[in-house]
């Protein structure tokens, strides 16, 4: 049986105006958890949200593979740590089913260094039928999955000095985006779903969160 969970309103959820593709309808479950995602893509995560998550769901995008809530938490979290701006500049809705399929683009603003990213992605939203909870999220990056690994590479990309550059540079901006305020060796081998959670602390409770101004 479905569980339902509460109205946006009540979980805090600010992206309640969600844009859908021509002939795409969102139940009201959907929308919930679309719009819980995009409020997580916004760096405004909070336990309430989160709460819609299964506690062994999965995130995941081109760098990063964070399996069950002590990894995925840390990583939603870790935005507010990692930019002083993130700004959607569009979304939208594209498939209504399972998953949820949604094409979005955002810029990113490194703190500290102030560098500037633009990332287009395809975001795929699963859940489980009986649950109603969110059992993965994959942000692809240009539509693709992964691009900073070397799953699924081609000889031809890795003999290809263009494709180096994009991968090493992909890499870079990510190292710095979660460790310019720590010391450097940290930032050259903590960057993954098991170190991130050790990096960036999850609110214990709603009243250490709301403190945060995440509530």
């Amino acid at each position: 049986m479905l569980t339902f969970f509460p109205a946006g309103s009540d979980l805090g959820i600010e992206n309640t105006n969600i844009k859908t593709a021509s002939g795409v309808t969102l139940d009201e479950q959907q929308k919930t958890l679309v719009g819980s995602v995009l409020d997580l893509f916004a760096g405004r995560p909070s336990l309430k949200k989160l709460s819609l998550w299964d506690d062994n769901g999965v995130f995941e995008d081109n760098i990063t593979i964070a399996t069950g809530r002590k990894q995925y938490e840390p990583q939603w979290y870790g935005l507010q740590q990692a930019f002083s701006e993130i700004e959607r500049l569009h979304h939208e809705v594209v498939t209504a089913g399972n998953p949820i399929g949604m094409d979005m683009k955002t810029r990113y603003v490194t703190k500290g260094i102030s560098k500037e990213q633009i990332i287009e992605s395809r975001i795929n939203i699963f859940y489980d039928k009986d649950s109603g909870k969110i059992t993965k999220v994959q942000d692809k990056w240009s539509g693709e999955l992964p691009d900073s690994s070397f799953k699924n590479v081609s000889m031809e990309q890795l003999f290809s000095p263009w494709w180096w550059v994009h991968y090493a540079e992909g890499w870079a901006w990510w190292m710095w985006s979660f460790t310019w305020d720590t010391w450097w060796w940290q930032a050259m081998r903590n960057l993954n779903s098991v170190s991130v959670p050790k990096m960036v602390s999850v609110p214990k409770n709603d009243e250490e969160d709301a403190k945060r101004g995440n509530q």
